[in-house]
């Protein structure tokens, strides 16, 4: 059975099907970052390509500006293009200085379906330490060779910095933004949920061994290898398992039914 369908009859006359759908699983998916604490004020974003709805340009999902996580919906949800404009009716309005980091990532790179930016506390601790995110952790070693950095420009509103968060990025699918936060992008909301649980569990393991005295113990170069987030990936390609993992955390986050989400 759709999981969507018992909200598909609270669909507005101007949102399509398949947009419709996008914006209850991205509304799930703030809920469930507002259940976890991955929350900042007002702050933050996650963003999700919309379906083409027939302009021919490229436009994005994103939350309004001034609620949090806890109160978006799919119906209040903002469709903006690359320029973080609404390109519909809407009370709200869009942080268009926070769209900064996202519009360069969705611009340049044709997969980046969902891209989800966090300030938690162990990303932030991770991304202010000079050597970064170590390898020698369970879910380090998963990542290893898939975590880029980009350097601190001060607050993300110069248009001119996005052309440096590309080239920081390259091919990688995880961005520490140092002495900011963390940054993940993936073909899909499920997958782009489970490479940023991925990559701030990390932080927070390695945040914790460091609470302990004495040096860590070393992983072999095999058993990264053998531990690679991609090869992890390559097992369930079609992503089953990071949606198995995404309906369950967002039961565990009270929601039942995608109608509580219209």
């Amino acid at each position: 059975m759709d999981k969507f369908a018992s909200a598909l009859a609270a669909r507005p006359d101007w949102i399509g099907e398949a947009e419709w759908k996008a914006r209850l699983e991205l509304a799930a998916c703030y809920r469930l970052f507002a259940h976890l604490g991955w929350t900042e004020l007002i702050f933050n974003h996650i963003t999700v390509r919309a379906p083409d709805d027939g302009s021919g340009q490229r436009r994005y999902l994103i939350n309004p500006f001034g609620l949090h996580y806890s109160d978006v919906t799919a119906s209040n949800l903002v469709k903006v293009g690359l320029d973080g404009e609404p390109v519909h009716a809407t009370p709200y309005s869009v942080n268009r200085a926070g769209f900064v980091i996202h519009s360069a990532i969705h611009g340049a790179v044709a997969q980046a379906h969902c891209i989800m930016h966090v300030h938690t506390t162990a990303g932030m601790a991770v991304a202010c330490k000079e050597a970064g995110l170590g390898t020698d952790n369970f879910y380090s070693a998963q990542l290893a060779g898939d975590v880029a950095y980009h350097d601190y420009e001060g607050v993300t509103t110069r248009t001119e910095e996005q052309a440096h968060l590309v080239a920081s990025l390259g091919d990688r699918h995880c961005l520490i933004l140092r002495n900011h936060g963390l940054l993940a992008w993936e073909e899909s909301v499920p997958n782009a949920f489970f490479l940023m649980w991925t990559l701030n569990r990390a932080c927070e393991i390695q945040l914790a061994a460091a609470s302990i005295p004495g040096p860590n113990r070393a992983v072999t170069p095999q058993a990264i290898t053998d531990s690679l987030h991609r090869k992890h990936r390559s097992v369930d390609p079609k992503g089953g398992l990071q949606q198995k993992v995404f309906d369950a955390m967002v039961r565990k986050a009270g929601i039942d039914s995608y109608e509580m989400l219209v």
